[in-house]
């Protein structure tokens, strides 16, 4: 069995800021890929404990994150995406199933840790009316394929996200946010500060949870059918996204595609003045 990872840097254990944590040049920043890369180990492990054999992980978070030395020998690691969405899931691997590690929830959530879509610039995304995040970006691009999303790590507000769009997959929250409300009045730059507050599981006690959950996700999903998101088309993609100062208008850009979620997401966006 070949697993697809996909990786994220926010909601890793011990991942605290933007500032220090999550970029290359913040003080933190190596402390965080290292704290990543182990979350990733951890859920191979469980994978393999439930007789996964291949694995993709692919390095999702901004300039990289995942450091190949310490990852686990039998993975490989992917990092570029050339053709766009669905982002290398349809690139010839013949993968089986489709999860994530260090998986932060969409823009504006309540009570969620780093929050943010893409670019802290965005206020909410939407296909055919259903707010989602960069989880229910490749999600739904997955079940397009066929391809069954069953496993997510990261923070709690993440996983009853994950569990609302995708019915019966297997969660495990490593961090829970204390900061109610959803910022959506913010300027991009005020955003950035707003969802520093948490409470992270200590990292070696998060790596248990997450190799237990990933092996129960993959012994489950060899019985049990989940992790297809119904889609009908048409598809109408929304976003809305914050001004980056003051006075300045929030805008919004909305396009369609008549077949396909993958050809939506590949479009670019037509942002205007929101009325």
């Amino acid at each position: 069995m070949h697993i697809y990872i996909m990786t994220d840097l926010e909601s890793v254990a011990g991942v605290r800021d933007f500032p220090d944590w999550c970029v290359p040049d913040g003080r933190c920043y190596e402390q965080a890929t290292r704290l990543l890369t182990l979350e990733v180990n951890a859920a191979i492990e469980g994978f393999a404990a439930a007789g996964a054999t291949e694995f993709m992980v692919a390095d999702g978070h901004g300039r990289g994150a995942i450091e190949i030395e310490l990852l686990d020998r039998r993975a490989d690691m992917r990092r570029g995406w050339p053709q766009g969405w669905p982002l290398g899931l349809d690139d010839g691997g013949d993968y089986d199933y489709l999860a994530f590690v260090g998986q932060h929830a969409k823009a504006g959530t309540e009570f969620a840790h780093l929050a943010h879509t893409q670019g802290l610039n965005y206020i909410d995304l939407s296909v055919n009316g259903v707010s989602i995040g960069e989880f229910g970006q490749l999600a739904m691009c997955a079940s397009e394929l066929g391809l069954r999303t069953i496993f997510g790590a990261g923070g709690l507000a993440f996983t009853v996200e994950a569990q609302a769009l995708v019915a019966g997959i297997e969660t495990v929250a490593v961090k829970r946010g204390l900061r109610p409300g959803s910022g959506d009045e913010m300027t991009t730059a005020q955003y950035e500060h707003r969802n520093a507050a948490a409470v992270h599981v200590q990292p070696e006690r998060a790596r248990e949870m997450i190799r237990d959950g990933a092996q129960r996700a993959l012994r489950r999903a060899q019985t049990e059918d989940f992790g297809i998101i119904p889609l009908q088309a048409p598809f109408e993609r929304v976003a809305r996204f914050r001004p980056a100062k003051d006075g300045e208008p929030t805008t919004i850009s909305r396009e369609s595609h008549p077949t396909s979620v993958i050809g939506m997401m590949n479009l670019p966006f037509d942002r205007q003045p929101e009325a």
